[in-house]
């Protein structure tokens, strides 16, 4: 990559971050777009755009052009990628960056082309990728380099990731489509099939944040929200509590869970040894659900770390390759 004008960008498909060599995290926004569903043109993106979700009306389209952690719409996220750099473009501060750009574990040659292709179609200069646990890893401050093993489960938005590295490499790995907004839809879900309530998956997300819970010694006081009876069709006022969160997420959280353990089960006894002493890292949006450490825990017998900033591993992991370049050195994908 060039030694100047470089970004870091973290594609996620709820939120994206972008890490500016110098600058540090520059961006920070919903990885949400508004479109007019009549001419094609996008009217908004991020912040903006999300606060449309469920309450546009015909002619206007609030989405998430990226789903499961890839490109859904890829001219959509084109754009968004573009505005995005004119959020941070003040005072012509650089014309073409190079870019590095974090890619979920595993995907197919063409996802990968697709990540590259709407970078460059964004006015980006030179494209590289990273597999998204290494960024994490690194962000999370897990020395990567040497013989000795670490295990990373980065839960985001699209995908969670769970990987054990050692000497620059992933070892053992797995990639698996449940994540945060896989936990929103359930918990929607499960107040309309519950309580014959319906509510958005904005309100889902709230409430995870709000009183989310997957341990029983995490629980904390109800909430109450607003919806509409399904019976009814009028507003209606429900009050829920963190036992109704770990109902709801019970069965996404478990495959999260079988997956961390079926990586375990893949990964060489002498890692394995370096895994029990160290525990394992959570990152992403994810690792701040209340109760999940223990739940890890108690299912693995592994000690569970929570990284100082888990919302930000990726774009730091980036940002501290693209600052000293000889952290990524080994793990930008070749094409």
């Amino acid at each position: 990559m060039a030694m100047n004008k470089q970004i870091g960008i973290d594609l996620g498909t709820t939120n994206t971050l972008f890490f500016m060599k110098g600058k540090g995290i520059v961006l920070r926004e919903p990885s949400v777009v508004a479109k007019n569903s009549v001419t094609g043109k996008v009217v908004s993106v991020g912040s903006d755009a999300k606060k449309m979700l469920g309450k546009t009306p015909g002619t206007i389209a609030a989405f998430k052009p990226l789903k499961d952690g890839v490109i859904a719409d890829f001219d959509v996220t084109t754009q968004m990628i573009h505005q995005f750099f004119r959020k941070i473009n003040t005072g012509g501060f650089f014309d073409r960056p190079s870019v590095i750009i974090c890619i979920p574990y595993g995907v197919t040659e063409v996802e990968k082309k697709a990540f590259e292709d709407a970078a460059y179609d964004a006015m980006s200069k030179s494209v590289d990728l990273v597999e998204e646990p290494m960024a994490a890893a690194i962000g999370a401050g897990l020395r990567i380099s040497g013989p000795r093993g670490n295990m990373i489960v980065d839960i985001g938005g699209g995908t969670t990731e769970v990987a054990v590295i050692s000497l620059d490499g992933i070892v053992a790995a797995r990639s698996l489509r449940t994540a945060g907004d896989e936990l929103d839809e359930a918990i929607v879900n499960y107040v309309r099939r519950q309580y014959g309530v319906a509510i958005g998956t904005s309100t889902g997300e709230e409430l995870k944040k709000k009183i989310g819970s997957v341990h029983p010694s995490a629980d904390i006081e109800e909430t109450e929200i607003r919806g509409r009876d399904l019976r009814t069709g009028l507003p209606s006022v429900l009050r829920l509590t963190s036992a109704d969160m770990r109902y709801a997420m019970e069965e996404q959280i478990e495959k999260i869970v079988d997956c961390i353990k079926h990586t375990l089960e893949g990964t060489p006894p002498e890692l394995s040894a370096d895994i029990f002493d160290r525990g394992i890292t959570l990152a992403g949006g994810g690792a701040l659900l209340r109760g999940l450490p223990n739940l890890i825990n108690e299912r693995t017998g592994l000690r569970v770390n929570v990284a100082k900033r888990p919302l930000d591993c990726v774009a730091l992991g980036l940002g501290m390759g693209i600052e000293e370049p000889r952290l990524l050195r080994h793990v930008v994908l070749r094409r």
